[in-house]
């Protein structure tokens, strides 16, 4: 054989063995063809069966797309906002059949599968943290987290009376969703939370905060490889990497133990995340001013932090999360782009105005979590990037892009506690500032 023949097979073996959520190329190929036919046939299966194969389909293909895409994967989140926007984007351009797009929009609201995910996301996450970490973040972290929000929170709103967008407007809808951890955890539910009491569609309030989320995350990265060049220049701001100015490090008490899946727990967890999120209707009966959402968040971060859980069920809602959020997640930005997001009220909020209080958000968000950090023991430099830029990121996948970019991946354990408690405590403060807004 010769060498450009066989470099031809290898380059063919190498296409053929390219894997798409686990299955290989063919594979999928076959599957996402049966869906395509599915949909052009008008034979799509009504419910969960039809809403999660064809979502999970359609959202594994525009996240290839988005994760293989130049400055899209290195700037601007990647798949999930291909998801988002490519999904959106069918809808606008009536490129999806409208049988398929009803499937899609009663699983995302008739059943109740954006609800099932966030139930999951919070109680898994937070349930699923080491405990002592849930305390030390409470003590010392959240401070620089929190000094980090006030002053975007604070200038945004500055900025936003100062051109004429409006200062409320700016703080609600610019600068929480930037800082409320991420789509999943952040601004789906904060769109939840504000659609009530501002007598609004959460698609409307959603598609306001997503170019916001997109742009702000976009941001973070950027201004992580700065900080990191500051650092190189002033280097008495950097501990390089290491949080703690007094080199006291706590890995050890950080460091999640891996445990061997369980599918019995997976059950319990599954269970545990619906009562809790039925826990907190319950509790939002009797305090109404407070959204469900943020009251759950309580309810089982309480729990976790007096230790009133035994650990392996602690564990089921850990790994029951851990499935839902590796596996559905792609499922779940379809529903979002296709029920609810606009795209054509999102290229209206494109404005000059809108990029400006964007990057006044992300920069107080460096500012408030540096100069806080600094005063709890922090370096400046290393609290920016954990407890402002993974705050002011697309979560998950924005902490990756965010410590990559700023050369300090170590920072991971504290960059989650951004995401997860930090994005919970947006959550609550949202169901406060909504009251006291209206």
């Amino acid at each position: 054989m010769t060498g450009k023949n066989q470099e031809k097979l290898q380059t063919s073996n190498g296409i053929l063995d390219y894997e798409i959520i686990g299955f290989k190329l063919p594979l999928f190929l076959l599957m996402a063809g049966v869906m395509l036919l599915a949909m052009l046939t008008d034979a799509l299966p009504g419910g969960m069966i039809g809403g999660f194969a064809s979502m999970i389909i359609l959202g594994a293909i525009f996240n290839e797309i988005g994760n293989n895409t130049p400055i899209v994967k290195s700037y601007l989140g990647g798949g999930a906002i291909v998801i988002i926007f490519g999904s959106s984007a069918l809808v606008y351009y009536n490129i999806l059949p409208e049988n398929t797009v009803t499937i899609m929009d009663t699983f995302m609201r008739g059943g109740g599968w954006l609800n099932f995910y966030i139930a999951a996301l919070i109680t898994g996450s937070i349930l699923g943290m080491n405990r002592k970490l849930l305390i030390k973040a409470a003590a010392r972290y959240l401070p620089a987290i929190i000094g980090g929000v006030v002053v975007a929170m604070a200038l945004t709103g500055v900025a936003g009376a100062l051109i004429g967008f409006g200062a409320k407007d700016a703080m609600l809808f610019i600068a929480l969703p930037i800082m409320g951890g991420g789509m999943g955890a952040g601004a789906v539910p904060l769109s939840q939370i504000f659609a009530g009491p501002m007598n609004l569609e959460p698609e409307n309030v959603l598609s306001i905060m997503v170019p916001a989320l997109a742009m702000g995350n976009a941001l973070a990265i950027v201004a992580a490889g700065l900080l990191n060049k500051l650092g190189k220049i002033r280097p008495e701001l950097t501990g390089n990497g290491e949080l703690l100015i007094d080199k006291q490090k706590d890995e050890e008490d950080i460091k999640e133990v891996e445990t061997p899946i369980n599918y019995k727990l997976m059950g319990m967890g599954l269970l545990m995340a619906t009562v809790f999120f039925t826990w907190g209707n319950i509790l939002g009966k009797f305090i109404p001013a407070v959204h469900p959402y943020a009251l759950m968040i309580i309810s089982v971060a309480i729990v976790k932090a007096f230790g009133l859980m035994p650990r392996k069920y602690e564990i089921g809602a850990s790994q029951w999360f851990q499935f839902i959020m590796t596996y559905t997640t792609g499922a779940l930005l379809v529903g979002i782009g296709v029920s609810y997001t606009n795209l054509g009220q999102i290229i209206a909020a494109f404005t000059i105005q809108y990029l400006v209080l964007v990057a006044v958000a992300v920069f107080g968000a460096i500012i408030g979590s540096g100069f806080v950090g600094r005063l709890v023991g922090f370096y400046p430099i290393e609290a920016a990037i954990t407890a402002g830029l993974c705050m002011a990121n697309m979560g998950g996948t924005g902490d990756v892009a965010v410590l990559s970019a700023s050369d300090r991946m170590e920072l991971m354990p504290f960059a989650q506690i951004s995401s997860r408690i930090g994005g919970a405590f947006m959550l609550i403060l949202a169901g406060i500032l909504i009251n006291l807004f209206l």
